[in-house]
């Protein structure tokens, strides 16, 4: 028995001893030869021999983003700045995993603090304004990659990242110039003419953006909301025939467009057609529940039907949707003075007078509710 406990004692004293011999230089070296997970495994065993190496834990965290487990890594890193602040290039890794699991908001800090230890530091700062673009912060994203993407005039992915976020921080300018300078590598993008057209639309340049959204429609006639796009440029010039044809040419690619339904029947209630207008309204109204437009024709038709019910629900939705802008309100107050309500009328009518008219929305929020979003895995 004695014997036995010997050998037992020997061969657990020999596994301590190995535990005890894993070295960084092994871990290196098999990092070097591309052993992932044997790597990992034996910068786990030097930091479980010493857990306050912090060299150990953020090399750890080098080797699990190169598995592409992130999560993992960023927890790594955490670890080592706990342990030793002053790691060099230790922030820039933990921002660059946050960034790589989409977890935009989450890496700002860590980049933030890398530009501030490296300020030369190129890849800090493009990371810091997509992060930025992730997490539609969308002025700050701009003005952080403006600077990288002029000193990169050949990086397309950067310059239509920069004027992406130039066009939803309402940087027009600066959104046309990178657009402008995008279709000059690649005039055949219908993406990129339709976003011009939108940077031209917010610059007050319709017919412009006409000719970028016409442009874009001979490239590519079955791009989605391409026509309605048109049609819209066209409805807001009150050049209505033509926008109809737009937007009955959305409505062939998707007959359940929801948008394109709502002003061809806004068109149709303009040329006093009531009979046409309310079915395409309430087509749209049950295709997108949020379409202002709608709303308020509707609430019209049925006020001029002396359908009194039906009028208040669909103001007062039209209300709720965008209450600074007068016109439901004038609405309203026409249809409580056709019931006799003189109180409820003067209160909706006293708004209208406190109320400026609002700006219409952008042809970009038309088009899209936000922009294309980063695909963070394929960021290096």
């Amino acid at each position: 028995m004695k014997t036995i406990t010997l050998a037992v004692a020997l061969v657990l004293g020999n596994v301590f001893v190995l535990a005890q011999t894993k070295t960084p230089a092994e871990a290196i070296a098999l990092e070097q030869q591309g052993k992932l997970p044997e790597a990992a495994q034996v910068w786990r065993a030097v930091i479980e021999h010493n857990p306050n190496d912090a060299a150990a834990l953020a090399s750890l965290g080098v080797v699990l983003s190169k598995e592409q487990k992130y999560r993992d890594a960023a927890e790594a890193y955490r670890k080592a700045l706990a342990l030793n602040h002053d790691l060099p290039g230790v922030r820039l890794n933990l921002g660059l995993a946050e960034f790589k699991q989409g977890r935009f908001t989450a890496a700002i800090p860590a980049l933030r603090a890398a530009i501030s230890a490296d300020p030369t530091s190129t890849q800090a700062r493009t990371l810091l304004g997509l992060s930025y673009y992730g997490s539609k912060q969308f002025a700050l994203a701009s003005e952080t990659l403006e600077p990288i993407a002029k000193a990169d005039p050949a990086n397309a992915q950067l310059h239509q990242t920069l004027a992406q976020s130039c066009l939803w921080a309402k940087k027009l300018a600066c959104a046309q110039d990178e657009f402008r300078l995008i279709l000059q590598h690649n005039p055949d993008s219908a993406s990129t003419h339709v976003l011009m057209g939108e940077a031209l639309d917010g610059l007050g340049r319709t017919p412009e953006a006409i000719t970028e959204f016409e442009t874009a429609a001979k490239i590519a006639p079955n791009e989605p909301n391409v026509h309605f796009g048109l049609g819209y440029l066209h409805w807001k010039s009150q050049e209505y025939d033509s926008a109809k044809q737009e937007f009955e040419r959305e409505l062939a690619l998707d007959p359940n467009h929801a948008q394109a339904l709502a002003y061809i029947g806004d068109i149709e209630w303009k040329n006093n057609h009531p009979e046409a207008a309310l079915p395409l309204l309430q087509r749209a109204i049950k295709a997108n529940k949020d379409l202002r437009v709608a709303y308020i024709d509707s609430g019209e038709i049925f006020l001029q039907q002396k359908n009194y019910t039906k009028a208040e629900a669909a103001l007062r939705h039209a209300v709720a949707l965008e209450p600074s802008q007068p016109d439901a309100h004038y609405q309203l107050g026409r249809l409580y003075q056709a019931q006799g309500k003189n109180v409820e009328a003067k209160r909706e009518l006293d708004k209208v007078r406190e109320l400026h008219t609002k700006k219409d929305e952008g042809l970009t929020e038309k088009m899209s509710s936000e922009p294309p979003a980063l695909n963070p895995i394929e960021k290096q």
